[in-house]
């Protein structure tokens, strides 16, 4: 059986944790954000928040507003987990493969932001207002933009990431097997 699931939710909600989960079942985890990052990388530029954003609406701006994922459909082999989706046209292009499921990871505002804090990637915010400051843009009225909330409504399934890593794991355990997905090796 083919699977592919897509991987969506606001920042620190638990995606990236949620794919590397996925790892441990047998996933090819891929991330629309790498293909941003190759993207920066051509350009000289680093791979700070701010760049990645404006990259990627750029890239939307330039070859569709699907891009990110149609670049990114010839390295799935049906067995895989797309992580970083944050406009609904990505969504609507990893639709078209069989199997393409897409799981919406979300937290609490606040637990995000202590999140966020512990993790202290580059560019995260040092406020809540700061946080809550760059949520409303990744909430772009802007087509080519990420639209975030826009993505997270279209989710086929929802897990709601407000516990500790071995709740997050138990849920996606379940969610899986709903599925009917099988571990296999990789």
């Amino acid at each position: 059986m083919g699977l592919v699931l897509g991987v969506t939710g606001p920042n620190a909600a638990g995606k990236g944790e949620v794919s590397e989960y996925l790892r441990t079942w047998g996933f090819a985890v891929h991330s629309l954000s790498d293909i941003v990052r190759e993207e920066a990388a051509a350009r000289g530029l680093p791979p700070e928040r701010e760049h990645l954003i404006r990259i990627g609406t750029l890239l939307r701006e330039q070859g569709g507003l699907g891009v990110l994922a149609e670049r990114l459909l010839p390295r799935l082999d049906g067995w895989d987990a797309v992580d970083s989706i944050r406009n609904p046209a990505e969504v609507e292009t990893l639709r078209k493969v069989p199997g393409f499921v897409l799981i919406g990871v979300d937290a609490p505002a606040e637990l995000r932001f202590s999140r966020s804090r512990l993790r202290a990637r580059a560019g995260d915010p040092d406020s809540f207002a700061e946080f809550a400051a760059k949520e409303r843009q990744e909430n772009s009225a802007n087509p080519a933009g990420q639209q975030l909330r826009a993505t997270f409504a279209l989710a086929d399934r929802v897990i709601e990431n407000n516990g500790d890593l071995d709740l997050l794991h138990s849920k996606v355990d379940d969610l899986l097997r709903s599925l009917g997905a099988v571990p296999r090796a990789r």
